[in-house]
């Protein structure tokens, strides 16, 4: 059975998304409640998946991570052991922020953060040398516009 998420709920969630890191009595106080109960929904809402692991947002460009590649790659297989050393080699990859099996002409999309384009090339170069790849193109993203991990509550 689904967790069931009320209005407060969904109000302490939009209060945590936009910083966690806030006294237990100041998100109270946004969402019209108390502390215990604020606490006691947190809890449950843990308990249940709702929330996961709570992380610092930490700044890429400040730590030298200046280049965003979008990597879109196609693959003739599709076999479940070339998935498995796939997903293996994306996994030990920290470069790798983001990666999605997608529907359509495109079979993955990565989203790949470095510190400039030499970088990117010793990311590819490990990775086509792990795994066959038919095809790989990769975008770079010139101005990050928007980029949010909250959700539309």
């Amino acid at each position: 059975m689904a967790f069931r998420i009320d209005e407060t709920d969904r109000k302490i969630l939009a209060e945590l998304q936009r910083d966690a890191s806030r006294p237990l009595e100041e998100i109270a106080r946004a969402v019209g409640s108390s502390k215990t109960p604020v606490w006691n929904r947190i809890r449950k809402l843990k308990e249940a998946g709702v929330i996961g692991a709570q992380v610092a947002l930490v700044d890429a460009e400040a730590l030298g991570f200046e280049a965003c590649f979008f990597v879109l790659i196609r693959t003739a297989e599709h076999e479940a052991e070339w998935q498995q050393k796939f997903l293996k080699a994306l996994k030990e990859r920290p470069e790798v922020q983001e990666a999605h099996r997608l529907a359509g002409d495109i079979d993955y999309i990565l989203k790949v953060r470095v510190p400039n384009a030499r970088a990117y090339d010793a990311f590819y170069q490990a990775l086509i040398s792990e795994v066959k790849i038919h095809n790989v193109t990769a975008l770079l993203s010139m101005e990050e516009i928007k980029s949010t991990v909250a959700l539309p509550l």
